[in-house]
C-alpha cells in the first residue's frame, strides 16, 4: 500500500515517469500519511485509444491510487488534486494533441493482503 497505477498513451512516452513517481510518492506520504517504502507505482502503456469518434490526436493518462481505508474524503480529494498538479508539471504533449488527464484515489478492498520476501 499505496498501490499506484498510471495508464498512459504512446504520445506520452517521453514523460519522466520515474521522476513523476518519486515526487508523487513524497506527496502521498505528506498528504495521506503513508510510508515512503510502501509506495508502489507501475506504468502501463496503452496501445489503442478512441476519444469520441477519433482514434488519433488524443493523449490519455489516468492515475489510480489505492490506499488502505481510513482516509477522509477531504484527504482523498486533496491527494487527487495534487496528482493532477503533478501531471500538469510533468506531462507535455505535442502540438495538435489534446491531453485528457484524470486521477482517482480509492480505498483498497478489505480483502487486500500482501507479502514481501
Amino acid at each position: 500500500m499505496p498501490q499506484i497505477t498510471v495508464e498512459h498513451s504512446p504520445y506520452l512516452d517521453g514523460v519522466d515517469w520515474n521522476g513523476f513517481a518519486r515526487e508523487l510518492h513524497t506527496v502521498v506520504v505528506e498528504t495521506a500519511a503513508a510510508k515512503l517504502e510502501a509506495c508502489k507505482s507501475r506504468f502501463l502503456r496503452t496501445e489503442d485509444e478512441v476519444v469520441g469518434a477519433e482514434a488519433e490526436g488524443h493523449a490519455i493518462v489516468n492515475v489510480s491510487l489505492a490506499l488502505l481505508a481510513g482516509r477522509s474524503a477531504e484527504t482523498k480529494a486533496e491527494l487527487t488534486e495534487a496528482v493532477l498538479d503533478l501531471l500538469r508539471k510533468y506531462v507535455e504533449v505535442q502540438d495538435g494533441v489534446r491531453l485528457h488527464a484524470s486521477a482517482e484515489v480509492r480505498d483498497l478492498d478489505p480483502s487486500y493482503r500482501k507479502f514481501e520476501e
